[in-house]
């Protein structure tokens, strides 16, 4: 049943505005330490400009990094199911809407704020599928762990002074709506045929009360505390770096503009005399070995709850063997494999979803279908050859099936190269189909 303008009205006012206002805050604070604004550092308020340069230059987005460290492991290429069916059909949506560049911005969303959306519609040419950062959409589940549609979705298309776009979307149309000037008007539906909520959410790691958080909210003290560390050595670094040298007893010029010409030939020629009972001497400079060290500990803190290697945050690789770099990467792969799961059943069900738009009910009822990430693992060529011969030889497995297991080769290239490998078989096998051919004559 579609709801009439003053219910869609209604509820944008009473339950989905207030509930994406709330949601944009936390996401706000979220984003600006995914990004290049984190929270300032605290200091007295009467600092000077001196000061709250030091404090800008003391912010580094290391939970930027860390999402980065994580984003460039997940790239998917391709889908399978437990089936010899054709799914070149079900992949073309995929490709149609160049997902393939879409997919990392979802995935950057999806591990920064711990969860993003996409929406699958009707389209010209098929079904049309556009990620949603949740900074512009709110989502209403009846039960927020299990569901995998929503109620109801709220997206903010557009905004200007006094005026921003809205659109509701539910299981019958999408609604678009206007504001003006804290006056909410509905402008028409727009309806879609798809018999669900067509709004897709990709979590990073859902847990069962329906909570996801990313990889940016949980370590924020602790880059908080990185970014603090930091201040505190530029704050030594900038005034008490050098050893100051000290004189007493000396006699103090009646003349001021003397005294500015006396302290001008110290500071040049760093030559001073005095008569009778002056006593020269140096204050030692402060040591900044104890504020790196802080610094380091606390970036190792960071790549240790956060699953990211250490020599990824502070660029160090001193010394690490093959086998110590592959321990090194071990926790950040296991990482990376729990969100391809994740990850790659959301790209699952908007393929479904789209196939059901497209009429290919077959394809949208295909729970075996799966998703294939490449292989973005730090290993060499030789390295990779070598476990995949292993894999052939001593189990038996067939080549043509593990072409798509070499790093940087996708699926569409290895499906490439056994189309060609069937139209140009070696001599080897057309010996054998041909005596194939004579045994069966006989």
């Amino acid at each position: 049943m579609v709801m009439r303008p003053a219910a869609v009205v209604e509820l944008v006012q009473d339950l989905l505005l207030p509930g994406y206002l709330t949601e944009r805050a936390r996401l706000d604070v979220i984003d600006g330490w995914h990004g290049w604004s984190p929270e300032k550092v605290v200091i007295p308020r009467n600092s000077d400009t001196e000061l709250q340069s030091l404090r800008d230059l003391s912010e580094t987005p290391w939970l930027g990094l860390v999402v980065t460290t994580t984003a460039q492991m997940i790239q998917m290429q391709g889908i399978t199911c437990t089936s010899d069916r054709d799914l070149t059909k079900m992949w073309l949506p995929w490709q149609r809407n160049d997902m393939a560049l879409r997919q990392q911005a979802i995935t950057r969303a999806t591990l920064a704020y711990g969860y993003s959306y996409s929406t699958v519609l009707p389209g010209d040419l098929g079904a049309t599928i556009r990620g949603i950062s949740p900074r512009d959409m709110y989502a209403v589940y009846q039960d927020i762990a299990v569901d995998e549609y929503p109620m109801y979705g709220l997206r903010i298309v557009g905004s200007k002074p006094g005026e921003r776009g809205l659109e509701v979307i539910d299981e019958e149309a999408v609604h678009l709506l206007v504001e003006k000037d804290g006056r909410l008007q509905y402008v028409e539906p727009r309806f879609h045929d798809v018999g669900v909520t067509p709004i897709i959410r990709d979590t990073n790691q859902m847990d069962l009360e329906g909570r996801s958080p990313g990889e940016v909210e949980p370590f924020i003290p602790v880059a908080k505390r990185i970014n603090k560390t930091a201040y505190d050595r530029l704050l030594v670094q900038h005034y008490n770096s050098w050893k100051i040298r000290t004189a007493t007893g000396l006699a103090k010029p009646e003349d001021e503009a003397e005294g500015k010409r006396l302290k001008l030939l110290l500071r040049q020629s760093d030559i001073l005399t005095g008569e009778e009972g002056v006593e020269f001497g140096t204050l030692d400079e402060t040591s900044m070995d104890g504020f790196i060290k802080a610094w380091e500990s606390d970036i190792e803190a960071l790549a240790a709850v956060s699953q990211t290697p250490s020599h990824n945050l502070t660029g160090k690789m001193i010394n690490l063997s093959a086998e110590a770099l592959a321990a090194a990467q071990s926790m950040l792969a296991l990482k990376a494999g729990e969100r391809k799961t994740s990850l790659g059943s959301g790209a699952v069900r908007k393929l479904r979803l789209a196939a059901h738009i497209e009429g290919r009910e077959e394809d949208a009822n295909d729970f075996t279908v799966t998703a294939l990430f490449e292989d973005l693992e730090s290993r060499s060529m030789a390295q990779a050859a070598d476990a995949l011969g292993k894999l052939a030889t001593m189990l038996g497995i067939p080549v043509e099936l593990l072409w798509d297991r070499i790093p940087g080769v996708s699926v569409e290239d290895a499906k490439k190269w056994q189309q060609y490998k069937l139209k140009h078989p070696s001599a080897d096998e057309k010996l054998a189909a041909a005596l194939d051919r004579q045994a069966q004559g006989a």
